[in-house]
């Protein structure tokens, strides 16, 4: 069960260890308003753990590796170059049910260097206004510098967007009230994230398994209104998630079915899975369900190679 609720959040992040990974003004504008979830993490600081690399290792999309690749052919060393990563998940129109993803980030970027290996490889930039956006060959993927110390990459049509919530164009994430609100409770956090109603409605359903499709979790599930995490690899591994519903009795029935998912995988899981599940706390509290796990490094490396873990990630 612990890995149901880490493996989605962490699905499109890398893990990382302090300092905090807070988001600058210039790169939260770049963020489309619609986003469902929002993943920031310390790049850099993800070097300085075993554990941190190991789960990096684990859980990265092809998609991030062969952005990896891309950025180390256009003259970008991401391991020197890249402080922090943010990746958006946000719906691109009201009809439209499939999100995409686009990639934030930020670090000290010697574009002289990087826009002149793009010019020997004779890759030219699209113009959307003022702005040179470059294909990453092989990819699929485009990049674009909007300053010095900000990048943004993804797909075209990603970036294309997040391109017009940064111009003023369209409306970005400042102007989402209830996720600002989510972010203050984690951006000082090494690693966080953000969702919003639909993404923790999904979230919650894929952590419950077949306990989602309960009765109880069917009435409560359209007062997930928010979820927020925070996690670090210093001194073990620490996991903090948060959910709010506004309810409190909403919170205390998803709490009652997250504490019998336990008891089931307690008796059923390897001996990894059972410790793992022996470092989590369930509760509620006024509206809010709070999920607690903290480890050492050597248990999180044991649930790693445990059944559930293979069976997430594959």
């Amino acid at each position: 069960m612990l890995v149901k609720v880490l493996f989605p959040v962490l699905l499109l992040s890398a893990p990382a260890l302090s300092p905090a990974a807070q988001l600058s003004t210039d790169a939260r504008t770049a963020i489309p308003h619609d986003v469902q979830q929002l993943v920031v993490i310390d790049y850099r600081a993800m070097q300085n753990s075993a554990t941190a690399m190991e789960l990096r290792e684990r859980v990265m999309p092809p998609e991030l590796r062969q952005f990896d690749e891309a950025l180390t052919k256009s003259g970008l060393n991401d391991n020197h170059d890249v402080d922090q990563l943010a990746f958006a998940l946000f719906r691109p129109g009201e009809s439209e049910e499939q999100a995409v993803t686009v990639g934030i980030a930020q670090g000290q970027f010697s574009l002289t260097d990087i826009l002149a290996n793009f010019k020997k490889q004779k890759i030219k930039p699209t113009l959307v206004r003022t702005n040179k956006v470059y294909p990453l060959a092989k990819t699929g993927m485009v990049v674009c510098f909007v300053d010095p110390s900000t990048m943004v990459f993804g797909g075209g049509e990603a970036v294309k967007q997040a391109l017009d919530a940064r111009d003023g164009v369209s409306a970005s994430l400042l102007t989402n009230g209830p996720m600002m609100d989510a972010m203050k409770s984690v951006d000082g956090e090494p690693l966080w994230s953000i969702l919003d109603e639909k993404g923790t409605q999904a979230m919650m359903r894929q952590v419950l398994g077949e306990a989602g499709s309960l009765t109880d979790f069917e009435v409560v599930r359209k007062r997930l209104e928010a979820s927020w995490y925070g996690m670090s690899f210093q001194h073990g591994v620490k996991f903090d998630l948060t959910v709010s519903t506004g309810d409190p009795m909403a919170a205390a029935t998803v709490s009652t079915l997250l504490n019998a998912a336990v008891v089931y995988r307690k008796l059923s899981g390897s001996e990894a899975e059972k410790q793992a599940l022996a470092g989590t706390d369930i509760r509620s509290d006024s509206g809010l369900l709070s999920i607690h796990f903290a480890t050492s490094d050597a248990e999180f490396n044991s649930l790693l190679k445990s059944p559930l873990f293979q069976s997430m990630v594959r």
